[in-house]
């Protein structure tokens, strides 16, 4: 099962925000299937967080890609996907639809929160996305 990392991040609240991704093909994090890195305009931290998300279930489903787990630092995002919190903002409850509409292209998808210190690639990656 392919092992996917992604991270946003906003310099402000909102302000200039990013995302990052990485995809490796097992949980041995030897083999990286894909990286991404991209700007994301004037944003909020969690539409940035969303936002990741969303963008790697694309890039997983345009290369056939539908047996996953997913990590995240943002453990609001994680317990708003998995249905543990309400999602009650308009924004982010637009965001959850769009992620859910994607997830029913996948047969198995696992979400997990985890530390910043084990999400340093996507970390790294979303904060490269401001230097372009």
């Amino acid at each position: 099962m392919h092992q996917v990392y992604t991270d946003g991040a906003s310099k402000g609240n909102p302000g200039p925000a990013s995302i990052g991704i990485v995809c490796y093909s097992s949980d041995k994090q030897i083999e990286i299937v894909f990286q991404h890195s991209e700007k994301i305009g004037k944003n909020t931290n969690n539409v940035a967080e969303w936002t990741s998300l969303i963008r790697a279930l694309e890039l997983l489903i345009e290369r056939n890609i539908t047996e996953v787990s997913i990590f995240m630092d943002s453990e609001l995002v994680v317990k708003q996907f998995n249905g543990v919190y309400k999602t009650k903002h308009p924004e982010m409850q637009k965001l959850k639809i769009i992620a859910f509409s994607l997830k029913e292209k996948f047969s198995i998808i696992v979400l997990k929160y985890i530390s910043r210190e084990k999400n340093k690639m996507a970390d790294k990656l979303a904060n490269q996305a401001f230097e372009k």
